[in-house]
């Protein structure tokens, strides 16, 4: 069927469910011990910031959906509006996001495996992640909007369950002993450039908010519905994230007293609800990692078959599927091999690694609706000067001072993996003699 065309079936409710899903919410106990470090004790005010930048984000990829309503997302916006070869750049950011993306899940289920069962250690924790997540993404998968609805449920039912025991233990006078108070934001040991320095790594969380752009063309209404759902995703999981931050830094305000600082969220539950809590805790996350990391290595496998059989990558590697399977193996093992880069890296680097190249998009697009609508449509008069250049600078600002606040050998790898992006973009189109390849981003 040459002539095949997606199928418009997806409402608001959704496009929204699907979002929040690829986000995981559950992954704020993921990574709040390593945000407690760097911002001594002040996650929340670090996620109110991340929440704020990604919300100038949403509203740009909100403009450019309805620009361009096709799937392909920030690389589609970045090629149409500015140029080719930069819209490859951007194609090769988003690249990094998906190959390494598996590497940072199985990382922060290993370590809190290994905090459960320190007899243990971590690097077979992530083994086991990568062989057994392959073995099913070998005989194929498919995760439906039932299941992503079942997951949702009960990360946030874990999630609900987990601040309402956090109050009830705060009312018997453990931690703060208060329910209401703004230190957590304000305190006077605050340092905003530490808070900074937090978001950076705190929109990790967010990832997968702009993922809905992918939809478009499966969306009803997509350029009315889209909008609303990537700005209600960035809200509804900022919301989420700000308030298990906050619970979490009332009922254990001290965040120099974690045995072991990657795994802190399970030591609170723990103190808080016991073994039994604790073990549905740890089954939750670890399910929703789990989940996570095995449409994450399906999405990049996939990603790098595109690549493959568009002749972009080597065709022969990248671009073979399995006759039995009809799954993309090599590539499947190419993103497990990369999975192993997590015993030798921290969680700090490896999520900033990731943010490296979501921050480089994110600015992108908020370049992208200046270039689109400001100056090739030259809506320029009375508001539009506000929503298509003030919003947008503002977005790409706040996107571009959390960018030089990453991890020092996150932006060394990430600058690394840059170079090499475009090196490999100058060999290709023969020093930019030839047309620059499309990449199916879908």
């Amino acid at each position: 069927m040459a002539n095949a065309t997606l199928k418009r079936t997806l409402t608001l409710y959704q496009v929204v469910l699907f979002g929040l899903a690829y986000m995981t919410p559950m992954i704020v106990f993921g990574t709040y011990g390593v945000l407690a470090d760097t911002t001594k004790g002040f996650v929340p005010s670090a996620y109110m910031v991340a929440m704020t930048a990604m919300l100038f984000t949403a509203y740009s990829y909100g403009r450019m959906v309805q620009a361009f309503p096709v799937s392909g997302s920030a690389y589609t916006y970045t090629r149409k509006s500015i140029s080719a070869p930069l819209g490859f750049m951007v194609g090769w950011s988003v690249l990094l996001d998906y190959l390494f993306l598996p590497m940072v899940i199985w990382l922060i289920g290993g370590v809190y495996l290994n905090n459960a069962f320190p007899i243990i250690p971590v690097w077979v924790w992530i083994l086991l992640f990568i062989i057994i997540t392959t073995t099913v993404n070998f005989i194929g998968i498919t995760m439906t909007t039932k299941v992503n609805l079942l997951m949702m449920i009960f990360q946030l039912l874990v999630v609900g369950l987990f601040i309402v025991l956090c109050i009830v233990n705060l009312f018997q006078g453990m931690g703060t002993g208060t329910i209401f108070t703004f230190n957590p934001f304000l305190g006077e040991d605050a340092e905003f450039p530490l808070i900074l320095a937090g978001a950076s790594i705190a929109c990790y969380s967010f990832l997968g908010f702009d993922a809905v752009t992918t939809l478009s063309e499966e969306t009803i209404e997509p350029k009315k519905t889209l909008p609303r759902a990537i700005f209600l995703i960035t809200l509804i999981g900022g919301g989420i994230f700000m308030a298990a931050s906050y619970f979490l830094h009332l009922v254990y305000p001290d965040f120099s007293a974690f045995t072991n600082s990657d795994a802190a969220a399970y030591e609170i539950a723990l103190q808080i609800g016991g073994n039994l809590f604790s073990a549905v805790f740890l089954a939750g996350l670890i399910l929703a990692q789990f989940a996570s990391g095995l449409s994450a290595q399906t999405s990049a496998a996939r990603l790098l078959y595109a690549m493959g059989r568009d002749g972009v990558l080597p065709q022969k590697v990248f671009g073979y599927i399995s006759a039995a399977s009809r799954t993309p193996i090599i590539n499947l093992c190419i993103v497990g091999a990369v999975g192993l880069l997590a015993v030798f890296l921290d969680m700090t680097t490896s999520t900033s690694f990731i943010n490296f190249g979501a921050f480089a998009t994110f600015t992108f697009v908020n370049l992208s609706v200046i270039a689109h609508y400001f100056i090739k449509e030259q809506r320029r008069q009375g508001k539009d000067l506000i929503l298509y250049l003030l919003v947008p600078l503002i977005g790409a600002g706040l996107d571009i001072a959390l960018f030089i606040n990453l991890d020092q050998n996150a932006l060394i790898l990430g600058t690394i993996w840059a170079v090499i992006g475009f090196l490999y973009l100058l060999a290709i189109t023969r020093f930019f003699s030839r047309k620059t390849p499309d990449l199916q981003m879908d």
